[in-house]
């Protein structure tokens, strides 16, 4: 796919500001949207949007192809009537720059509740059938969520192998009948993914209205306890019996780990999707297109070859690479879909074979100018090393420290390489420097984290990995997005040839 030279943020909603505890889709999404257009950038890159379970990882969804509720607006239901001013008005005292996720719950989920059951009795015929067409579009992939959602909260949260075991392996005489049971949770489930879906939908307006390109992620693998592996079991490697998995995801032992990786996903049973023509996967691309415009594949490497490890092992040493049909793959999503908006995770240890496969489809990788100065003048992340402009830059991304946080903890010996490359410094500080860095380089598009451009230190990360808590908490303070800081932005997104040119929207919103 060919891109036009520009440049944008990485921000994930829910770090933006809100009186509710969480960044959700509502003014400061807006007031996002409108900063990105002063300051001449063209991209909101976001993280996958999907309802989180246990770690609050966007990447550990319970769903690989719904939104998560906690990201709806309650301004909007006020506007609606369906919750009161009286309930907003005074919420709780919740933590300027962290998202305490149980108290955002605790707050939020009783009003969403509210608001159903007042959409319920008080929906206008157009409502109603807005939702029922919802409903039966989004049905792919609705009712199972659905479903799967409202046993989880009548089993006490419980992941599904150990539901029931009439329940974990589907029996359909059983999910019937419980289906009328869970009528009303059901019914709740799909009416979140229905206001989620609709504020979503007007927000990306609003956004594409500006020449301003969602830039969504697809993680390659998907939770255990989710609904996908649920409703979908024979497309994952599972015992049968037990529910869990066979062969697990992970990383093989490097430089930074002995043991490596073992993130503990269950892999795919590729030659079962092979079969069915791919179609969970082409259904799953088809939902997150409605989502963003343009996907970046997290893990791309997993779809030429993946590491798997023996279901029970506590460290990913014993796993074997296995062989994927990566490229049979992509021709047949390119057949259902046709230009495939496709950036390809491309980091790490990449083999020729990943190589020859992100280029046949022409899909750009990724370059990281955190990776750029651990080794001398061959590194490939450094931007005079880049082979083609088909490339997206980043100071960092969501698992780098922040650029002042990367740089503090590199001592003085390390960072002396940094100052030689980055030469005299317009007294900015280093984090501008980096963007400059990104921007001036010959890759089509640049990209750098919110907190970046802020010069927030390494208390503002928005992701360690291999850190259990703490991850994924960081909220933006309100008042950041200053007239100073669209000015310098916008300077240079000029002096380095990134500024696009606008559509007319004089008439629009």
């Amino acid at each position: 796919m060919v891109f036009s030279r520009a440049s944008g943020i990485l921000l994930h909603p829910t770090s933006l500001p809100s009186r509710f505890g969480i960044g959700d889709l509502g003014f400061e999404a807006y007031r996002f949207i409108d900063f990105l257009e002063q300051s001449d950038q063209k991209i909101w890159q976001i993280l996958p949007l999907g309802p989180v379970g246990y770690g609050n990882s966007p990447y550990m969804c319970y769903s690989a192809m719904a939104g998560n509720s906690l990201l709806i607006d309650l301004d909007s239901l006020c506007r609606q009537g369906l919750v009161t001013l009286d309930e907003i008005a005074y919420p709780p005292s919740f933590p300027i720059d962290r998202i305490d996720y149980d108290l955002v719950r605790s707050y939020k989920l009783p009003l969403l509740r509210k608001a159903y059951d007042r959409f319920k009795t008080s929906a206008t015929p157009e409502q109603q059938q807005a939702f029922q067409e919802f409903c039966q579009h989004s049905a792919s992939w609705l009712d199972d969520y659905a479903l799967y959602m409202a046993f989880k909260q009548h089993f006490g949260d419980l992941n599904w192998f150990e539901w029931p075991e009439p329940i974990a392996k589907r029996d359909p005489a059983e999910l019937a009948k419980w289906r009328g049971k869970l009528a009303d949770e059901i019914e709740f489930c799909r009416y979140l993914q229905y206001e989620f879906h609709g504020q979503w939908s007007a927000l990306k307006q609003y956004a594409n209205d500006r020449g301003i390109e969602i830039f969504g992620d697809i993680p390659i693998y998907v939770a255990q306890d989710s609904a996908d592996v649920w409703a979908h079991s024979e497309i994952f490697c599972l015992d049968p019996e037990t529910g869990l998995p066979t062969e697990m995801s992970g990383v093989p032992p490097d430089y930074f780990s002995e043991t490596g990786q073992l993130w503990g996903n269950p892999v795919y049973n590729w030659d079962m999707l092979r079969k069915t023509g791919f179609k969970w996967w082409i259904q799953r691309f088809k939902a997150i297109l409605e989502y963003v415009d343009l996907i970046r594949i997290d893990h791309f490497r997993g779809f030429e070859s993946y590491w798997s490890v023996p279901g029970g092992d506590d460290t990913a040493m014993n796993g074997v690479w296995v062989e994927a049909p990566g490229r049979e793959f992509f021709l047949k999503l390119r057949e259902e879909l046709g230009e495939l908006p496709i950036v390809a995770e491309d980091l790490g240890v990449i083999t020729p074979e990943v190589e020859a496969l992100r280029d046949e489809f022409g899909f750009p990788g990724m370059k990281i100018l955190h990776f750029a100065f651990d080794s001398g003048p061959d590194n490939p992340y450094l931007p005079y090393n880049y082979r083609t402009p088909n490339c997206v830059v980043y100071t960092g991304t969501h698992d780098n420290n922040t650029t002042i946080g990367w740089y503090e903890e590199r001592g003085s010996d390390p960072n002396q390489w940094v100052w030689n490359y980055l030469g005299c410094s317009r007294g900015e500080g280093l984090n501008w420097d980096l963007i400059r860095l990104a921007l001036s380089s010959v890759a089509d598009r640049a990209i750098f984290p919110m907190q970046d451009l802020l010069g927030l230190g390494a208390d503002s990360r928005m992701n360690a990995p291999g850190k259990a808590t703490g991850n994924w908490d960081w909220q933006m303070h309100p008042n950041c997005l200053t007239e100073d800081l669209i000015s310098r932005l916008r300077f240079y997104t000029g002096v380095y040839g990134r500024t696009p040119a606008r559509p007319d929207h004089s008439e629009s919103n």
